[in-house]
């Protein structure tokens, strides 16, 4: 394994400037530091992670709470997105992430109690539930914490921007022609659907259109089967929708499948759109019209926010984040004549 000795003696230097430089230490200059990164780097050199930790106070550690209730796990494409893109941007700046749970052993612990065990420098909760008591805990704690798809009032918060999607979504509908526009919205409580519904009526009402309390369901993200049961009950109305918004991208396929049983086309038939721009969806024929989520930035600047709060703690502040989707028209969405 390289030393610091063996840089050192390649550089002409001490190992007390090797350390310095390698630790961005301000009393050399920067031209020794880059000299001597670069011949680190050539050499192969990795610091030793208990040594680092036990000289700097400091872990280089971030925690990551992750409890998704669709029963998706890593599979779940959003998160795994997310976390990818969390994990890559924390690994270029030197941190390691580990998976925050509530045991150690049989030891049954709070999350801040695993936190404060594994001496994590920060925390992002990607998925949770966030009225839970331990949960709370953390967010209140004094560890810095930032939050996905969440707002909290001292936490820094990083989301999609749900709110311009929708909008942008419903308007494309309305000039292919449809007026008679159902959504299928996901769970009641969530924070993405309370975004996505408030701008749905704020859009439909700008447009002036009329929609019947009828063509608004719910169906939790990803449940396919009650997107297919709504979806029954959309399409029996006496006068039903020419077009259908899912909450997103899986739960629209229990849709699709009850629109095929019932011998119907799309879009000839019925138009559908969902949400998130998945990579399933594009393969389906026809191709989906929905609004693609950049979940590798979304990650990426859910990790720049919270690796800041941890080494500059004086200039940060709280804030919310929006990262911007995009529309993909698909062509599961008509043109009315």
């Amino acid at each position: 394994m390289v030393s610091l000795k063996t840089i050192a003696e390649k550089c002409g230097v001490s190992t007390a400037t090797v350390s310095k430089a390698l630790n961005n230490q301000k009393d050399i200059s920067e031209e020794t530091k880059v000299r001597i990164r670069k011949t680190a780097e050539e050499l192969g050199y990795f610091p030793n992670a208990a040594a680092r930790a036990l000289k700097t106070n400091r872990s280089y550690n971030l925690g990551v709470l992750f409890e998704e209730e669709a029963g998706s796990g890593l599979t779940h494409e959003y998160f795994s997105g997310v976390l990818n893109g969390f994990k890559v941007q924390a690994e270029m700046s030197g941190y390691d992430i580990t998976f925050i749970n509530t045991r150690s052993g049989s030891q049954k612990m709070s999350y801040y109690e695993h936190c404060r065990y594994r001496n994590f420098e920060g925390i992002v909760i990607v998925c949770a539930d966030f009225e839970d008591a331990n949960v709370r805990e953390l967010m209140n704690s004094d560890l810095p914490v930032v939050t996905i798809d969440y707002v909290y009032h001292n936490c820094t918060a990083v989301s999609s921007n749900n709110i311009l999607g929708m909008e942008e979504l419903i308007k494309y509908i309305y000039e292919q022609g449809h007026r008679k526009i159902a959504y299928i919205h996901g769970q009641n409580g969530s924070f993405v659907t309370k975004d996505r519904l408030a701008s749905f009526y704020r859009t439909i009402d700008e447009l002036d259109i009329e929609v019947p309390d009828e063509y608004i369901r719910t169906a939790e993200y990803l449940k396919t089967a009650e997107a297919a049961r709504q979806t029954r009950e959309l399409l029996a109305l006496k006068n039903p929708p020419t077009c259908i918004i899912y909450p997103d991208d899986t739960a629209l396929i229990g849709g699709r499948n009850v629109i095929m049983e019932m011998g119907l086309k799309i879009p000839e038939d019925i138009s559908v759109a969902g949400y998130d721009g998945t990579r399933m969806s594009q393969l389906l024929h026809p191709k989906l019209t929905t609004i693609q989520q950049n979940t590798e930035m979304v990650g990426r600047e859910a990790a720049i926010r919270l690796i800041n709060t941890i080494e500059k703690p004086k200039t940060t502040l709280v804030e919310r984040v929006v990262i911007e989707g995009n529309l993909i028209h698909g062509q599961s969405v008509g043109k009315l004549l």
